[in-house]
């Protein structure tokens, strides 16, 4: 599958940030887009500039998970691309109330289970490759100081995109992971008005969501399993599987330094 049989696209969390980007260069390449937010009016504006379909829903509830992807096949015909983007980011520690974690397990985690419980019939040994993009960050690869509920759920949802890979390549299904590290999108501005340390550190090298969504166009013409638009996470995530404790200390350094400011 390359970018130019892309012609089907369904975005999550597309009423702004990446998703809002990803569904602008798709239909910018010629693809009909359905654009899916739990903000409705976000979806209709995005949809309309792009002369898409918007289907507004939350993406942690599998009932309204279901009926994106039943409108989708109604609307367009099938998928070929299915963006699983949605994702929320709260900060907090051991702390957190158990209501957050449960929240940020739904949305970061289960929403991808949800999009593969209704794509996959459909898709499996169809006789064309369909491919599943899941947002997941460098934080799932990494870590994100400062978040508790981001790192553990953003490492689960990596985890959950390698085992679709591993058990579903054969009948295909492509999968692949996009994990930036820093980009300009609401989530970043927040956490920079809260005074986050980590928020500031990925502000500096933070890419615009257009960017991201051009690195992903062109992922489309191969199969790579992560797509890393800040190159060096490459390094980070080597360096963390190699030498845990030296990346660790480094990490913890880090923290000390956020925690001295």
């Amino acid at each position: 599958m390359t970018n130019g049989s892309v012609k089907r696209v369904v975005v999550t969390g597309a009423g702004g940030g990446i998703g809002a980007a990803l569904a602008r260069r798709f239909a910018a390449d010629g693809a009909k887009v359905v654009v899916n937010d739990l903000n409705a009016e976000a979806a209709r504006t995005v949809a309309g500039e792009i002369g898409g379909v918007a289907v507004p829903g939350d993406a942690a509830r599998e009932e309204d998970v279901q009926r994106l992807v039943d409108t989708a096949f109604t609307e367009l015909g099938g998928i070929d691309l299915f963006c699983s983007n949605a994702g929320v980011l709260s900060a907090g520690d051991e702390t957190t109330p158990d209501e957050q974690w449960q929240r940020d397990f739904g949305v970061n985690v289960m929403s991808h289970v949800y999009v593969s419980r209704a794509l996959l019939p459909r898709w499996l040994d169809s006789g064309e490759p369909k491919r599943l993009l899941i947002t997941v960050s460098a934080a799932g690869l990494l870590t994100l100081l400062g978040s508790a509920t981001y790192s553990v759920t953003k490492h689960a949802a990596l985890a959950y995109a390698e085992w679709l890979r591993a058990t579903y390549a054969h009948r295909g299904l492509i999968v692949q992971a996009l994990c930036p590290q820093g980009v300009r999108t609401d989530m970043l501005t927040r956490g920079n008005d809260r005074g986050s340390g980590a928020a500031s550190l990925l502000a500096e090298g933070a890419l615009a969501p257009e960017s991201v969504a051009d690195l992903v166009a062109g992922a489309l013409d191969g199969g790579r399993f992560l797509i890393l638009p800040h190159p060096e996470v490459e390094g980070y995530y080597r360096l963390r599987a190699s030498e845990p404790d030296r990346w660790l200390g480094g990490m913890n350094k880090l923290q000390r330094g956020f925690e001295s400011k």
